[in-house]
């Protein structure tokens, strides 16, 4: 018999309970104990709905306060020491510190954060392990275990998820001066080895470890280290059975080194690699099952569960049903966590969608069907196959304007009229800026009396008037705030806007909008990303009359501030009938309209931010020259449009540009800023080598942290900065927007940047 099989589940509560329990924890309104029973409460209901739903393998340990990587690292004890002594408990005050940092107060010294990045090619951003010069690993947390008898004290059996330990030092990196992060890997399996030991003992069956680095393109001495990890697991622990879970990528070339590996099943992404499939069953020893990852955990969309069953059928017949797994293509985490919640949508659009919760039910039926025929769950085949085809058929999605408009597009809208070089004396003479000009990168915080404006107009109780005039107050009080701080390059706030991607989701033909579809992006930070079901189309400007409405507040330029196509798509929930590209290409079209129209209305300086750009790159390299090729060409479609003297911006963070930094080039917009603070400015080595050309802007302060950044910090950044790149090139400005944070800590942090600029002039 085939197993139903989760590999993880949201974390963050139907409604985001986790977020605002997290919050108010932070702000001193709940205590410790207050906290972890609102985990423990979201944990529960997780575990007794997977349950219900016929969930077999029912994952333990997915939970996470903040961040499973970060976890990972309390686990084994790889705390750095500027937070901790060696060897004491972590508790929760010091988790927190290395996620978020830490702010000066009380007599204490303020601590910045570890770094934090992008989870492969999602939008969840994990907290990088940070390993010291003489890093010694021990057992200083025992979560995995705690978890596991807390779910067996429900009735509920579970199986325990960990951060493979091959992937987490590949993850991770080295500091002062510490070896490849490998050679610490004989160190690290003793934890692993002890850990599997008590789970053991517990009565664990099952052990899920995921190692998503087996997907990548692997040198020798990774491919050599997975091989010498898990014969080192396996005699360890021999009670144990090993489920090593490879997604968002299949193991292509590192197919070999997987099946040799001693464990008890391979999980294989179905939906990023379903031709592995076919590569994968034949090469699976007789002693190994196979976990079948068929349903999208990454994507809204019902599965086509004929299609589906065309797929499992096949493996079960040549492995044996006893040797197979059905599960999701990766842990449901990126999946917002239940459908039902979404009372606002129509029925048809509804009947296209499942959540994390339809996605488990999914599951619970393919295994039946796999188990007792097709015919055991005829009608929901049935009812499935009706919304499969009704999505196909709708006239929603089409749009015969658009696709003519996308196809017609050449390779003279793909170019600006002069190099960087010419532009740049235009744009110095439109508009005169001082050496290292400052700026931010867009949004200003999004106070409780914002957000409590939005919840009012929503719930009708304000009118249309009375919230664009608080809205206007809200711009004019940030225009004045930035003259007062000495900014020289002005934004208006976005008071108007829920999301970066959201907002303009809401005004593009094409998309449409959930009230309950949280994702986590990271720590209690969390997002609603918009699905994109059809063609997409600007039905009129979005943003033009509040940046001209701020822009006639002031005498200093004000940016225009707009998302760019490639983060759209990367944010959004994507359609999955055409090719992304073609998608791109739409909404590319939709940002130049958009682009144009603010160009006519005055604004000199335009950004289009990209931070998902790095993001979209492909796992595997080979995949990686036709991504770069349309998503440069859907960038520069957006903003080539435009005359020398308008100014282009772009803003990318929390990425890794070495490997792509002639595709940035390629972008040609005249200033990047980037997130540079966390990682000490080293993204900065990437555009030294390669020399570029353009203007840039590397962060000087971490937003995502509360702690205030001193002016001597940031000018030490600055000069660091200034070692690569030339002084016309510099510009100032954080890391990414002040969304996120209190006006308390933004004044005092923008005061020292703006400070250690005039220190450099």
């Amino acid at each position: 018999m085939a197993t139903a099989s989760n590999l993880g589940f949201p974390r963050i509560g139907p409604k985001r309970e986790l977020k605002r329990a997290v919050e108010e924890y932070w702000a001193g309104k709940n205590d410790e104990p207050a906290l972890l029973r609102a985990a423990a409460d979201i944990r529960r209901e997780n575990w007794k709905l997977q349950q219900r739903l016929g969930i077999a393998h029912i994952p333990s340990n997915d939970f996470s306060l903040y961040d499973h990587v970060l976890d990972t690292s309390v686990m084994v004890g790889a705390v750095p020491s500027r937070y901790t002594e060696r060897g004491e408990p972590v508790g929760l005050d010091t988790y927190f510190a290395m996620a978020r940092g830490t702010a000066e107060e009380n007599g204490q010294t303020s601590v910045a954060a570890m770094e934090m990045t992008k989870w492969f090619d999602t939008n969840y951003h994990y907290i990088v392990p940070e390993f010291e010069a003489d890093q010694r690993f021990h057992l200083a947390s025992t979560k995995p275990l705690d978890e596991f008898l807390e779910a067996k004290a429900m009735d509920v059996h579970t199986r325990p998820v960990l951060v493979g330990p091959v992937s987490f030092l590949l993850l991770g990196k080295a500091r002062n001066g510490t070896t490849h992060p490998l050679a610490l890997l004989d160190g690290l399996l003793l934890i692993y080895e002890e850990l599997l030991r008590r789970l053991a003992e517990a009565g664990a069956d099952w052990v899920q470890i995921d190692e998503p680095c087996l997907g990548l393109t692997l040198d020798g001495e990774a491919r050599a280290a997975f091989g010498r990890a898990y014969r080192h697991l396996a005699a360890g622990s021999p009670a144990l059975k090993l489920l090593l879970a490879v997604y968002f990528s299949g193991p292509r070339d590192n197919l070999d080194v997987a099946t040799a590996l001693p464990v008890a099943a391979l999980h294989v992404d179905a939906v990023r690699g379903r031709e592995d499939l076919s590569a994968v069953i034949p090469k699976l020893p007789d002693s190994m099952a196979l976990s079948v990852g068929i349903v999208d955990g990454r994507n809204v969309w019902k599965t086509d569960l004929s299609g589906a069953l065309d797929v499992l059928e096949p493996a079960a017949a040549a492995l044996g049903g006893d040797r197979l797994l059905v599960g999701p293509s990766c842990s449901l985490l990126h999946s917002p966590v239940d459908v039902r919640l979404e009372t606002g949508l129509d029925e048809e659009m509804s009947s296209w969608f499942a959540f994390a919760t339809q996605k488990i039910a999914e599951i619970a039926t393919l295994t039946r069907a796999l188990n007792s025929g097709r015919d055991s769950e005829a009608a929901a085949l049935s009812a499935n196959a009706k919304a499969m085809a009704g999505r196909r058929a709708s006239p929603r999605i089409h749009n015969p304007t658009v696709l003519a408009r996308a196809a017609g597009v050449d390779a003279s809208m793909l170019r600006r009229g002069n190099p960087h070089a010419v532009r740049k004396e235009a744009q110095q003479e439109a508009m005169p800026l001082p050496t290292f000009p400052t700026t931010t990168i867009g949004s200003f915080p999004q106070t409780a009396e914002v957000r409590r404006a939005r919840a009012a107009l929503r719930r009708g109780e304000w009118s249309a008037e009375k919230y664009e005039t608080f809205l206007k107050e809200e711009t004019a009080r940030t225009v004045r705030f930035q003259e007062e701080m000495g900014l020289d390059l002005l934004v208006h706030g976005e008071a108007e806007r829920n999301d970066m991607v959201e907002y303009f989701g809401e005004q593009l033909a094409g998309f449409v909008s959930t009230t309950n579809g949280w994702v986590q992006s990271y720590g209690s930070r969390c997002v609603k990303p918009p699905v994109i079901y059809g063609d997409v189309t600007r039905m009129k400007p979005m943003t033009v009359e509040w940046i001209t409405y701020a822009q006639s507040l002031t005498e200093r330029p004000v940016k225009g501030m707009l998302t760019g196509p490639v983060t759209m798509l990367q944010w959004s929930f994507v359609r999955d009938d055409q090719p992304r590209g073609e998608t791109c290409k739409q909404l590319a079209l939709a940002v130049r309209d958009e682009v144009a129209d603010l160009e006519s209305a005055g604004t000199r300086v335009i950004q289009i931010d990209e931070p998902a750009f790095r993001e979209g790159l492909p796992l595997r390299q080979e995949a990686w020259a036709e991504y770069l090729r349309w998503a440069v060409e859907c960038f520069r479609l957006a903003s080539s449009g435009v005359a020398d003297a308008t100014q282009i911006h772009t803003h990318m963070c929390y990425s890794e540009f070495n490997d792509i930094i002639e595709s940035i080039a390629d972008l040609d917009a005249d200033v990047i800023s980037i997130e540079s603070s966390r990682s000490n400015m080293e993204l900065l080595e990437a555009f030294a080598r390669y020399r570029y050309p353009n203007d840039i802007g590397p962060g000087v302060y971490d937003i995502h942290s509360p702690r205030i950044a001193e002016t001597e910090e940031m000018t030490e950044l600055l000069r660091k900065a200034l070692g690569v790149l030339s002084r016309g090139q510099l510009w100032v400005n954080p890391d990414c927007g002040l969304k996120t944070r209190r006006w308390d800590e933004v004044k005092p942090s923008l005061q020292h940047m703006v400070e250690a600029a005039k220190a450099l002039r």
